[in-house]
Order: structure tokens, then C-alpha cells, then sequence
């Protein structure tokens, strides 16, 4: 495996490839990021991992700093999955200059849940991905990048975003790895105490119990149902921003016969100072 570090480097290592078979990560890898880059690569001519920590996406108050940074482990993990390149820029490699352009996805996706809780997180997610496909793809006719279906709605803005500027890279969504007791696979799970990585497997718990009583309710009677589930998990300590059921088609709050339309519970809470997202297609 090729471990380039500027974006010269990286394309001249490209050079000659036609489809790109390309997963972005911040580091610190789990199982869920192999799994990534094993689904992807078959479907490419050459398979590109990323390993930048994005300022951008990061609130002054969040962990920006403190974000674990395991270059080396995550390097052996990448080319025992079979990774052939992989891009671990500095951040004066890809912000050379104050980046004034960004990408500002369509409030309708990009401000409710995370983008509501996290305010302007979507702006520096789109603003990197893109600059990062501009990276691995450039002349290329075509290629393919993934990431996890635990980021839910960061894979909606990222696929929307691909269609809009009408970009030739097709969106794998990889299904949601979890330990043995349900927890999703997630690199902020290296924060948790041994007590609580247990106790954080009543959020997909939660999310199973609030599918299970949507599919028994009216759109109506979700309100309550969202209400109950988040004083469920307060009680136990937990501090929630949204435990919530939306169309899986564009995050809105379902109406209608909710048995008729594919849905998605989504979830998101603070757990001492660790803050998890999950969530779980019904």
C-alpha cells in the first residue's frame, strides 16, 4: 500500500486508473471501516482510503483537538483490508488558505437533527467530500465512494450533493456495524468507559422499541411516542438531543399510512461526554 501525503503524490499514484473505488475516514478505525473499504473494493479498478481529521465540521466547543489520531495502526489496518493508496493529508496540504468557498447543502436536508443540534456540520462535510473527490477523481470517467449507513442523513447530503453537481461517482451506503451487544461500531466509542459502553446499547435498543411502536401507531400518535422514548433514556442518565421516526426518503416527519412507506428511526444522545448517533430502517 502506497501512503501518499500530498495531493500531487496522490494523483500521480492514480495516474493511470479508471474508477476509483475511494472511502473518506477521519482515523481512529473500527470494523466498520474495513467492512468499508472490503465492500468497495470490488467495484473499482483501484481502492483509495482518506484519513483527515476535517476542522471544518468540527463547533469550537466539540473535539476537534482531542479527536484520537492512530495514523500508523489505522495503515496496517487499511492494507490488510486491501487498501492500495492511502491519501492522510496535512491540513496545510488541503486548506492551504483559509477555505472561504464552501459548500452550503439545501436547509430542507442539511438543518434538521444533526444539522439542528450541530450547526453548520453539513456545510463542512460537503465542503471536504468535495474537495476530496476533486482529490482522488480528478480525469477520471468515473468511480465509486462509500461510507456507513450510522452517519444516516450524512450519506442523504452527500449523495444529494453528488446529483446535483451532477459528479460521476456512485454512493455506496454500508450497512451499520455493531458489537456483540448492539452498539454501532463508531471511533467516539474509544471514549467510553467499560460501564458505559455497555449501558450505550440502550440507544439501538430504543430505536428498536420506538420502530416496533410506529409500525402500531398513526403519524398522529408518533409526538408522544418520540417523547416517551427520550424521557426513557433521561432517566437513565442519558442526555438526548432526538430519538425520532422520518420517510426514509427525505427525513421529513411521516403522514399517512405509515405502513405504506419506508421509514427510519434516528437517534442521538450524550453519554457522559460522548456524544452517539445510531439509527435503524423499519
Amino acid at each position: 500500500m502506497h501512503i501518499v501525503h500530498t495531493i500531487a503524490e496522490l494523483r500521480d499514484k492514480l495516474s493511470g486508473f479508471k474508477r476509483p473505488a475511494f472511502v473518506p475516514t477521519m482515523g481512529n478505525l473500527h470494523d466498520g471501516h474495513i467492512a468499508l473499504v472490503q465492500e468497495a473494493r470490488p467495484l473499482g479498478d483501484v481502492t483509495v482510503s482518506s484519513i483527515f481529521v476535517n476542522r471544518l465540521q468540527f463547533a469550537p466547543h466539540e473535539d476537534f483537538d482531542s479527536y484520537p489520531r492512530t495514523l500508523d495502526t489505522d495503515a496496517q489496518r487499511l492494507e490488510a483490508a486491501g487498501c492500495d493508496v492511502l491519501f492522510a493529508p496535512r491540513e496545510k496540504e488541503l486548506y492551504p488558505e483559509p477555505q472561504t468557498y464552501k459548500v452550503h447543502p439545501a436547509s430542507d436536508l442539511a438543518d434538521i437533527l444533526e444539522g439542528h443540534f450541530r450547526p453548520g456540520f453539513f456545510i463542512g462535510v460537503s465542503t471536504v467530500v468535495l474537495k476530496l473527490f476533486s482529490c482522488v477523481y480528478a480525469g477520471m470517467p468515473a468511480g465509486v465512494a462509500a461510507f456507513g449507513k450510522k452517519d444516516y442523513q450524512q450519506v442523504m447530503v452527500v449523495r444529494r450533493m453528488v446529483q446535483q453537481f451532477a459528479l460521476p461517482i456512485e454512493i455506496l451506503a454500508g450497512e451499520t456495524q455493531r458489537a456483540d451487544n448492539g452498539l454501532a461500531l463508531s471511533s467516539r466509542n474509544g471514549y467510553l468507559t467499560d460501564e458505559q459502553r455497555q449501558e450505550a446499547a440502550q440507544l439501538s435498543q430504543a430505536l428498536k422499541a420506538l420502530g416496533k411502536a410506529a409500525q402500531a401507531a398513526s403519524p398522529a400518535d408518533l409526538p408522544a411516542l418520540e417523547a416517551q422514548a427520550l424521557q426513557a433514556l433521561a432517566r437513565r442518565g442519558w442526555k438526548p438531543d432526538y430519538l425520532t421516526v422520518r420517510r426514509r426518503a427525505d427525513l421529513l416527519a411521516p403522514w399517512g399510512e405509515l405502513a405504506s412507506q419506508p421509514l427510519v428511526v434516528l437517534g442521538a444522545a450524550k453519554l457522559g461526554s460522548t456524544r452517539l448517533i445510531d439509527n435503524l430502517e423499519i
